[in-house]
């Protein structure tokens, strides 16, 4: 082979390989930082770039994304001197991939350190129940630390979520029974609560009903009353206006004895004090009417005894004689009616006895129903 062919090829493989030594293509999202010499020269943006071949080369490859770092547990101590295991969420992205790269030697374990840290003091300024009921604030806290430190490095910390708080298992058992006492004593409030409203619409029902049925009674009795005093004062009003004497009510009231003993489970009987009196409106009524249909005898003692002249004892004489007669005739009338009614009376008795008893014949009846 010619030494001139033989040059020109090596000639051809070292202009090739300066050309692929300076032409860099830069993915998106990306960015290469670029040293001449050994000393930071400038950061490749993405697309197609040109180095100084021999005197330019890469240094850092760096992601702008925003990216997720997932811390391992780390123990914590409390205020209260309990030991929680914690574990962090970091989202960061970076921003100035120069400082990312020549201000910090590994920004990933700078970070997880500083979060421990910052953890840690946050956390030992709470007590338990506070650690696990305060987590915003424990993740605006740890937020703010991180993206004042980490300002320098070219990394913006975005969020930090606290993924897990891990209290020892003791403690676990306890806020177990703690909760479980605390949902039996919910459960029991209710229990009472919804036994008490209940009864107290058990009693506002009985109430309600207590106070309509005696409303109820009331205005049945009101009704009644009314009604009766109607039927009285109807009665009354037919009474005087057909002009009932006296002697047709003795003589009604007396009609009405009989029925006093009507009833089954009479087994005496009062007989009232105006009986008397009506007998003796009934006996008056009866010696009127036997005095009306008889001839007066002062007219032939009169006529026998006494002249015209003599006007004293004729006005004095009849009068005494028709008074003895009628007060003979009310006194037999009196005896009769008395003894018609105890007749009456012991009639409705021996009644309600048979009716009491069948087997027993009534008065006046033989047993053989004769």
């Amino acid at each position: 082979m010619e030494p001139v062919v033989v040059l020109a090829l090596v000639a051809a493989i070292v202009v090739v390989f300066l050309v692929a030594s300076s032409v860099r293509i830069v993915p998106q999202a990306r960015r290469y930082n670029v040293e001449r010499f050994g000393r930071y020269r400038r950061t490749l943006q993405p697309g197609l770039n040109l180095l100084l071949p021999v005197a330019d080369r890469i240094n850092t490859k760096l992601d702008v994304r925003e990216q997720v770092y997932s811390s391992d547990p780390r123990p914590v101590i409390t205020e209260d001197n309990l030991v929680v295991n914690i574990d962090t969420v970091l989202y960061y992205q970076i921003t100035d991939p120069r400082a990312a790269a020549y201000e910090v030697a590994d920004y990933l374990h700078a970070i997880d350190q500083l979060t421990v840290t910052t953890l840690r003091n946050v956390i030992g300024s709470m007590d338990l129940e506070e650690t696990l009921t305060s987590r915003e604030e424990i993740n605006s806290r740890l937020r703010a630390v991180l993206d004042d430190a980490t300002g320098k490095w070219g990394i913006r910390v975005n969020r930090v979520e606290i993924k897990a708080i891990d209290p020892p298992h003791t403690i676990k058992e306890a806020m177990e029974k703690q909760m479980r006492a605390e949902r039996d004593k919910r459960a029991a409030i209710l229990h009472a609560e919804g036994e008490r409203q209940a009864k107290i619409l058990t009693a506002e029902g009985t109430k309600q009903k207590d106070i309509l049925e005696a409303q109820g009674t009331q205005q049945a009795m009101i009704l009644r009353a009314d009604g009766e005093a109607k039927a009285v004062e109807l009665v009354f009003q037919a009474v005087h206006r057909n002009n009932a004497d006296a002697k047709i009510l003795a003589y009604k009231y007396l009609e009405t004895l009989p029925h006093l003993a009507n009833s089954d489970n009479n087994t005496f009987w009062v007989i009232p004090g105006e009986l008397t009196e009506a007998i003796r409106t009934v006996t008056t009524a009866f010696g009127d009417q036997s005095t009306a249909g008889r001839p007066s005898p002062a007219q032939p003692e009169e006529a026998a005894t006494g002249g015209p002249g003599d006007t004293s004892y004729e006005s004095r004489t009849p009068e005494l004689g028709a008074g003895s007669k009628a007060s003979l005739d009310a006194a037999a009338a009196a005896d009769e009616a008395g003894r018609q009614a105890a007749a009456a009376v012991s009639d409705a008795k021996a009644e309600a006895e048979a009716a009491k008893s069948p087997q027993t014949p009534r008065r006046g009846q033989t047993p053989g129903g004769s």
